[in-house]
């Protein structure tokens, strides 16, 4: 006879509230989907308004003192307003139109399959970490500490989760390199023996196919020229980028969320006025509801909460960017006063123990935004790369050695091109223990060709 039994069980999982979830939401936002947001919520809560530019103090000089800077706009948010650019930079910013992003497009797609919680956050993390061209440049070992969940996702999870990102649309999302982003298309040529040799180039002949030699390929594969040229016309086909397929085709100019400049010896970090939005609370209306306020106005009472919760939002995600960048800054001045060469290994948690945010959410911050320095526009997430230990037992970031490689390049002979191959061995009489590939990655990262096309373009 069966029996019944009761027994209990403790389990740790990691939940976020709504709120927290939109908190979450705010950060990962680049700064033109964020100021569409707040044009959304202003024109839909009562108690939100634009700020008065004359009011925010637009002529005045700006604070040479970040910390200055940050008390400043932190107390403006206390008394009902953060201080912001003048109203045509806004305006500016609201006449862009929110294009579709990959992250938004597969996230959608995502949360429309039959997933389970963690199973959903693992692929989200996944999400979360691709670049505009839609491949996972960041190692699966790294994902493992951005995920937050309890217990930890394994690498098999990890791996999972990735094979469910790649069978989404565009395909060829999620690769880690040309040749995977390449493979993941091939049931899109409908010819099984085409499809067949098209793969076997793209595993084992890329660098060959890049170089356009058809017929170096033909012997290789033993098989007709006009064959070989035919399924390497269809490989062209194929989207090496595809993340570009999703979003507005239109070239958008990149509005840095920070700045960075030298005082008096100093590298010091702003947040840039012009994406900071004048939201600020209606101290009138807010004032009259107070003092009218009923039972039958619990509707109101929720917009009121409503628009508090969104400053006290604005005031964390601004916060948690200048706190990031003055991080990142203080770990990689020698790479803004001496370039690329001088750039340090950084990993997120570095950041995260410093700040006092967890990982996942530095990987959140860093995506999409950017910081103005005086050698250009970088995303926060540029300065981050893995160690290279030398024979000397110094750790070189893959920043510096991308640097070295395109010093390489500039300087070799174009009637005698160094290949890939010659590069690491190179780097290895340095110290430098860089594998071949790793090389080519570096070079594909730097849009510049293989060797033997160099030599091609130059003949």
């Amino acid at each position: 006879m069966n029996s019944l039994h009761l027994h209990t069980a403790a389990r740790q999982t990691a939940a976020l509230s709504p709120r927290m979830q939109h908190a979450v939401k705010l950060l990962q936002m680049s700064s033109l989907e964020f100021a569409a947001l707040m044009r959304d919520v202003a024109g839909a809560n009562p108690f939100l308004e634009v700020g008065d530019a004359e009011a925010d103090g637009d002529d005045a000089p700006l604070h040479e003192d970040p910390g200055e800077d940050r008390d400043l706009w932190r107390a403006e948010i206390g008394s009902g307003g953060l201080r912001q650019a003048g109203d045509d930079e806004l305006e500016a910013m609201d006449r862009v139109a929110a294009a579709p992003t990959l992250s938004a497009s597969l996230r959608t797609q995502i949360n429309v399959l039959p997933l389970g919680e963690r199973d959903r956050a693992l692929a989200l993390t996944v999400i979360e970490s691709l670049d505009d061209d839609g491949y996972l440049r960041t190692p699966l070992e790294e994902l493992l500490h951005l995920s937050g969940l309890l217990p930890s996702p394994t690498l098999q999870e990890m791996d999972i989760a990735l094979r469910r990102v790649q069978a989404l649309e565009p395909a060829g999302v999620g690769a880690r390199s040309v040749a995977e982003c390449l493979q993941l298309q091939m049931p899109a040529i409908a010819c099984p023996q085409m499809r067949d040799m098209a793969s076997t180039i793209v595993r084992d002949h890329l660098a060959t196919l890049a170089a356009h030699d058809v017929a170096q390929l033909a012997r290789k594969l033993q098989a007709p020229v006009a064959v070989v040229d035919q399924v390497c016309q269809r490989i062209r086909r194929l989207d090496p980028r595809p993340g570009w397929r999703v979003g507005s085709s239109a070239v958008e100019a990149i509005v840095p969320d920070l700045t960075v400049k030298k005082v008096r010896g100093n590298w010091r970090v702003q947040l840039n006025p012009a994406v900071v939005p004048r939201l600020q609370l209606n101290q009138i209306y807010a004032a009259l509801f107070q003092r009218h306020r009923t039972a039958q106005h619990a509707e109101m009472g929720e917009h009121l909460q409503e628009a508090r919760w969104t400053l006290r939002n604005l005031q964390q995600r601004f916060a948690t960017i200048l706190n990031v960048g003055e991080a990142i800054v203080a770990r990689q001045r020698g790479f803004l006063d001496f370039g690329a060469m001088a750039m340090k290994p950084l990993c997120l948690k570095e950041i995260a123990d410093e700040v006092g945010l967890h990982a996942s959410t530095i990987c959140r911050v860093t995506n999409n935004k950017y910081i103005a320095t005086p050698s250009g526009v970088f995303e926060l997430k540029f300065f981050f790369s893995r160690p290279i230990v030398s024979t000397n037992g110094r750790a070189c970031s893959g920043t510096a050695i991308r640097g070295l490689v395109r010093e390489m390049l500039e300087a070799e002979d174009p009637r005698q091109p160094l290949a890939d191959a010659e590069i690491a061995r190179v780097l290895g009489t340095q110290g430098l223990s860089v594998a071949r590939r790793t090389v080519t990655k570096y070079r594909q990262m730097l849009k510049l060709p293989a060797a033997e096309q160099r030599r091609r373009v130059h003949q």
